[in-house]
């Protein structure tokens, strides 16, 4: 069983291509079970940070296939599982 504080401002990596795609910031969780079923990790910074951040990774939870003491591992294609910051479909 993992939790979410197990798994917040870990770096994740993206086995496909070894780019690191950032820290985890949040999660999806389906309610009532309480299930994660998504990582989210912001996107990188525009222009040394002072215009905020790109779109953020929204990462499935199938698509991780290792949780270590400081790197989590996925196999996703970065511009698959992009999401405009704006648009989260769970956020009010």
């Amino acid at each position: 069983m993992t939790k979410f504080t197990d798994l917040h401002c870990k770096e994740v990596i993206c086995v496909c291509d070894g780019r690191r795609l950032g820290f985890i910031s949040d999660a999806r969780i389906e309610l009532p079970e309480g299930k994660i079923t998504a990582i989210i990790v912001p996107g990188p910074c525009r222009h040394f940070g002072l215009w905020g951040h790109r779109d953020d990774f929204l990462i499935p939870w199938n698509c991780i296939r290792r949780v270590g003491p400081d790197i989590v591992l996925v196999d996703v294609k970065p511009e698959e599982c992009r999401i405009p910051r704006s648009k989260f479909p769970f956020l009010l």
